[in-house]
């Protein structure tokens, strides 16, 4: 495998990370960057088929409704070819919500089918389409509180700004 292909399935598969990222710490500007501008999203049309920027703004959105949220990606399939290539990757995604007083929480369990292309240097979705094998909910006792937040006063946020300003 040639060094290029190499830096180019390390670039997508950190897009791939920081698609998890984005949603759970609700940062827009960085879910924006998972896609191309003309980047589109079918997760099912009874849940969002569109523009992947749109499928974005459509998820922060729902996230305001839930208590927490995680997403986690595994099992990373990945074909090259030049500037283009394709994707499968596993995905859970848990959720907490309120129904009455009781929190509970549910799990998705699927799978992200995505055409990558490269633009200007910069490898971004084309076009993705979600499976969701399963899912469940089912009621849960938290059993702590979360130190971490959904925006960018999270504490992670200053992890890396720490290697960006030397000194901090």
């Amino acid at each position: 495998m040639a060094s290029n292909d190499l830096a180019d399935r390390s670039a997508i598969i950190d897009q791939i990370y920081r698609y998890c990222r984005a949603v759970d710490r609700m940062d827009a500007d960085l879910g924006y960057s998972i896609w191309h501008r003309d980047g589109t999203a079918d997760y099912g049309a009874d849940v969002y088929q569109g523009s992947g920027r749109g499928f974005i703004d459509f998820v922060n959105a729902q996230h305001t409704r839930t208590l927490g949220h995680s997403h986690q990606v595994t099992n990373i399939i990945l074909s090259l070819d030049g500037d283009r290539a394709a994707s499968e990757s596993y995905h859970i995604a848990a959720l907490r919500v309120l129904r009455g007083d009781q929190p509970h929480e549910i799990t998705v369990r699927g799978r992200y089918l995505d055409r990558w292309s490269k633009r200007d240097a910069r490898w971004a979705i084309d076009h993705r389409i979600t499976i969701r094998d399963f899912d469940d909910i089912r009621p849960v006792t938290p059993l702590s509180v979360s130190r971490g937040t959904r925006d960018g006063d999270d504490p992670s946020y200053s992890v890396f700004r720490s290697i960006e300003t030397p000194g901090t």
